[in-house]
C-alpha cells in the first residue's frame, strides 16, 4: 500500500513539473518572438578617408503600435557615428532610417546595428541585430597645402588681412563647407593658426579661422578634396593688407600715433594762420572760425589711455567667443587702450601687436 501511494505521489510531482516547464516554454516563446526585420537599403561602395557618408536601413516591425524604435551600435572600426538618432522616412510598412558616419581610417567596418522597440508601457522587446559590414575606405595622396577637408564643396565667404608684426600678416577668413567635418581644417607651413568660431553640421558647416603668415606671401593657397568632382581644388586668398574693419570685427592694427600728431600740427597751423589774418585785418568778428581747427587739434591730440587689467586675465587674439589666447597676465598689468568693440577692449602689446581683453577683466569693473 505504501509503495502504491509513493508511486502516485511521485507521478503527481512529475506531472506538475511537466506543466510548469510547458508553461515557461510557452512564455519564453512569446518573449522570443522576432518583431523587427532589418536589411541594408543603401550602403556606399567606396569612401574617401575623412568623408562623411550615409547608410540607410530598411526596417519592418510586426508591431504597428509602439512608443519608439531605438538603436545600439557595437563593434565599429575606423568610423564615427555622427547621428545616433536616425533621419527617418516612412514608406508603407517600412521605416527607412539613415545614419551618417565619418570615415576615420582605412580597413573600416560599420557597427552592428542592434535595434529594439519600446512599448508605451515601457516594455523593451527582443532586439534584432544587423551585422556590420566592412567598407572600402581609400586614403588620399594629398598635396603639401592640403587642408584636411573632404567635402562636396568648400566656399570662402569673406577674408581680411592685417599687419601682425614687422615680419608677419594675419589673415582672418570665414568659410562654409558642405557634407564635411570642418573641424578637421588644418594648414601646413604657417607661423600660427587657430579656430575662432565653428559650427559643425552634417549638411552645412561654417568656420572662422585665422592664419599668421610671412609678409612676403602675396597669394595664400590651400587645397581641399571635392567629392562631387572627385579631385583636389585650390582656394586662393589674395593678400591685401587693409586697415578697414570687416564683418568679423577684427580691427587688429594699432593706431598710428605719428599720423595723428601730423594731423594735429596741420590743424594748429591752420588756426595760427587764421589768427594772423584776423588780427592783421582787425575783423575780429571771424574769431569764431578758430573754433574748428582748435577743436580738431584737441580731438586728435587725445592720446591712448592706459587701462588696468586684473591678474590671471586672458588676452585674446580676436574679440570673439572662445578666441585664441595670446597670453595670460601674471599680476596687475597696465596697457595702452586702443579702442573697444562690444564686450572687449583693444590693448597694445609689445612690438605693436594688438590683443583684446574682456571688459569684466578690467580693474575698474
Amino acid at each position: 500500500m505504501k509503495v502504491l501511494l509513493s508511486f502516485f505521489f511521485f507521478t503527481f510531482i512529475l506531472l506538475a513539473q511537466s506543466d510548469t516547464n510547458e508553461t515557461n516554454k510557452t512564455l519564453n516563446t512569446v518573449d522570443d518572438v522576432k518583431i523587427l526585420y532589418m536589411h541594408y537599403d543603401d550602403i556606399p561602395k567606396r569612401i574617401i578617408k575623412g568623408e562623411i557618408f550615409s547608410v540607410t536601413l530598411r526596417v519592418l516591425s510586426t508591431e504597428s503600435d509602439f512608443y519608439e524604435l531605438n538603436y545600439i551600435f557595437e563593434n565599429a572600426r575606423g568610423v564615427k557615428v555622427l547621428n545616433e538618432i536616425p533621419f527617418r522616412e516612412e514608406k508603407g510598412k517600412f521605416y527607412y532610417d539613415t545614419f551618417h558616419f565619418l570615415a576615420q581610417s582605412t580597413g573600416a567596418r560599420l557597427p552592428d546595428f542592434k535595434a529594439y522597440i519600446t512599448s508605451f508601457d515601457g516594455t523593451e522587446h527582443r532586439p534584432t541585430t544587423l551585422e556590420g559590414q566592412n567598407i572600402n575606405v581609400v586614403a588620399l595622396n594629398p598635396r603639401k597645402n592640403f587642408s584636411n577637408i573632404v567635402a562636396n564643396a568648400f566656399e570662402l565667404e569673406e577674408y581680411k588681412t592685417t599687419s601682425y608684426d614687422s615680419n608677419h600678416n594675419i589673415v582672418v577668413f570665414v568659410a562654409t563647407a558642405y557634407n564635411s567635418d570642418i573641424s578637421a581644417f588644418h594648414l601646413q607651413n604657417v607661423f600660427k593658426q587657430g579656430v575662432e568660431s565653428l559650427t559643425n553640421d552634417i549638411e552645412e558647416s561654417r568656420i572662422t579661422y585665422f592664419i599668421i603668415i610671412q609678409k612676403e606671401i602675396e597669394n595664400f593657397k590651400f587645397s581641399y578634396f571635392n567629392l562631387l568632382d572627385n579631385k583636389f581644388k585650390t582656394i586662393k586668398i589674395p593678400i591685401i593688407v587693409s586697415d578697414d574693419s570687416v564683418t568679423t570685427q577684427t580691427d587688429l592694427k594699432p593706431k598710428d600715433q605719428s599720423r595723428e600728431k601730423l594731423k594735429m600740427l596741420v590743424a594748429i597751423a591752420v588756426a595760427l594762420i587764421l589768427l594772423i589774418i584776423i588780427v592783421w585785418s582787425k575783423k575780429y568778428i571771424y574769431t569764431f572760425l578758430l573754433i574748428f581747427p582748435i577743436a580738431y587739434a584737441m580731438y586728435t591730440y587725445t592720446p591712448s589711455t592706459e587701462v588696468c587689467i586684473r591678474p590671471d586675465t586672458n588676452i585674446y587674439l580676436l574679440p570673439v567667443k572662445n578666441g585664441t589666447i595670446f597670453e595670460t597676465t601674471q599680476g596687475v598689468t597696465y596697457l595702452m587702450k586702443e579702442g573697444s568693440i562690444k564686450n572687449y577692449t583693444k590693448v597694445k602689446l609689445q612690438e605693436n601687436k594688438i590683443g583684446w581683453i574682456k571688459h569684466e577683466n578690467l580693474c575698474s569693473y
